[in-house]
C-alpha cells in the first residue's frame, strides 16, 4: 500500500557527513578533482532529479521510498533528507517538470503536484496516476525516467528475462508519452535494459546505456553506449549484442548488420546505469559536453569490474575514448559502494548516487589542487 509521509519530525533527518565506513579517501580522481559526502542516510539511493528550487529528488528500488535532499544554505552539503513517500513498488525513476514530481513504479507512473512546497511542515502530498499500462514484470521492471527536449516523458521497459523474445512490442524498448500519460508510443526497440539516458546538449539526440545479457562468460558481451538519432531504430536485442556478436539462440535468423550498433562498447557486465552529458562550466573545457557513466558493477564475473564512474570522450557523434574517471569503490573483490546515477548541479559539481552506501557524493574541480591529485588515467580502456 502506498503511504504518503507528511514532512513531520519522524520523516525528516539531518543529512550527516563523512559517515564511518565510507572511505572516500580511497576514491581516485584526475588531477584537480575532489570528492566529498553530499548526503547520507538514504538507503538504496538510486535515480536523481532536480527541481528549480534546488531540491534533489532520489528514487529507490527495494526500499520503495522517494527522498528529497535539501541543501538550504547552498554550501555543497545537504542539510536535510525528507522521506516523501514509501510503500511504492520499486520507485527507481524520478523526473521533475512544471512543479510536479513524476515517479516510476514497475507498472505505472505517478505524479506528485506542488512537491517543493511546505518542507518542514505537515503537508499531505496526494498523487495522481499518470499511466498504469506498463507490464508488471519485476525482472528488469525498474525504470529510469526523464523528460526529453520534446516535452515528452521517456519510460523504458526492460526485457523480462536474461535473454528472450516476447511478442509484446513494449518489452525491451524505450517508450515515450505526453506529461498527462496520453500518446504512449515506442521510440526505440531492441534495448535489453537501459537505466540511464540523456540528450546531447547541441543535437538533442537521445543517448543511452544498455546492459548486456548474462551467461556468455566473463568477457562477453559488452555493455553499450547507444545513440538514437531518430525514432524507430532497433538496437539488436535479443538477436545481436554489442553490434557484432550474434546471440547463440536468437542470432541465427537476424544478422547484426540489420541493427544500429553502439557508439561505444563498454566493459562486460559493468552494469552501466546512469549517464549524463557534462553541461556545467566549472570542469575544465575538455570535459564540456562529454559523457559520464555510473557503472554499478558486475555480479556474475569471476573478477569483478565496474563500481566506478567512467568518461566517454566524443568528437561530434563519434566516441574516441572510454576511460576511468572516479574509481576506488571496489577494493580487490569487495565493493563498499556501487554508483548508480549522476546529476550535474547548477554550480557545476557532479553528484553520484550510491545505493550500497545509501549516500550521494559531490565531485568538483579545484584547479589549485591540480598538482596534488594522486591519480590521473594514463590511457583509455582497450576497445571492447
Amino acid at each position: 500500500m502506498l503511504l504518503l509521509v507528511p514532512a513531520l519530525l519522524a520523516s525528516i533527518c539531518p543529512a550527516r557527513h563523512g559517515p564511518p565506513g565510507t572511505p572516500l579517501e580511497t576514491i581516485h580522481l584526475p588531477a584537480g578533482f575532489k570528492i566529498a559526502m553530499y548526503a547520507e542516510g538514504l538507503p538504496g539511493a538510486r535515480s536523481m532529479a532536480q527541481g528549480p528550487e534546488g531540491v534533489l529528488f532520489v528514487g529507490t528500488r527495494g526500499e520503495g521510498k522517494v527522498y528529497a535532499v535539501l541543501d538550504r544554505d547552498r554550501d555543497g552539503r545537504a542539510d536535510q533528507v525528507v522521506t516523501l513517500a514509501e510503500g511504492l513498488d520499486t520507485a527507481n525513476g524520478v523526473a521533475f517538470r512544471d512543479g510536479s514530481l513524476y515517479v516510476a513504479e514497475v507498472s505505472r507512473v505517478l505524479r506528485f503536484d506542488g512537491i517543493e512546497e511546505g518542507f518542514g511542515s505537515a503537508v499531505h502530498r496526494e498523487h495522481q496516476v499518470v499511466n498504469d499500462r506498463f507490464p508488471k514484470d519485476h525482472h528488469h521492471g525498474w525504470k529510469f525516467i526523464r523528460f526529453g527536449p520534446d516535452g515528452k516523458l521517456y519510460v523504458p521497459v526492460g526485457a523480462p528475462c536474461n535473454v528472450c523474445q516476447r511478442s509484446e512490442e513494449a518489452y525491451a524498448a524505450i517508450l515515450r508519452m505526453n506529461p498527462d500519460g496520453s500518446g504512449l508510443e515506442i521510440f526505440a526497440r531492441g534495448v535489453r535494459n537501459t537505466v540511464g539516458f540523456d540528450w546531447h546538449p547541441t543535437t538533442r539526440e537521445l543517448w543511452f546505456t544498455d546492459n548486456g545479457r548474462d551467461m556468455m562468460g566473463d568477457d562477453l558481451p559488452p555493455d553499450e553506449l547507444n545513440r538514437a538519432s531518430t525514432p524507430g531504430l532497433h538496437f539488436g536485442f535479443p538477436h545481436c549484442h554489442g553490434g557484432d556478436l550474434p546471440d547463440p539462440e536468437f542470432g541465427r535468423t537476424e544478422p547484426c548488420d540489420r541493427f544500429t550498433p553502439p557508439v561505444q562498447k563498454l566493459g562486460p557486465h559493468v552494469a552501466a546505469l546512469g549517464m549524463r552529458f557534462y553541461t556545467g562550466t566549472t570542469f575544465p573545457e575538455e570535459y564540456r559536453n562529454q559523457i559520464f557513466i555510473a557503472e554499478h558493477g558486475s555480479w556474475n564475473r569471476s573478477t569483478p569490474i565496474g563500481y566506478r564512474v567512467t568518461l566517454v570522450r566524443l568528437e561530434g557523434n563519434r566516441a574516441v575514448s572510454y576511460e576511468p574517471f572516479a574509481q576506488g569503490w571496489l577494493e580487490g573483490k569487495r565493493a563498499w559502494g556501487r554508483p548508480v546515477d549522476l546529476e550535474v548541479m547548477p554550480d557545476g559539481a557532479l553528484l553520484v548516487s550510491d545505493d550500497r552506501a545509501g549516500a550521494i557524493y559531490r565531485i568538483w574541480y579545484d584547479g589549485r589542487a591540480a598538482t596534488a591529485s594522486h591519480f590521473r588515467p594514463e590511457a583509455s580502456f582497450p576497445d571492447r
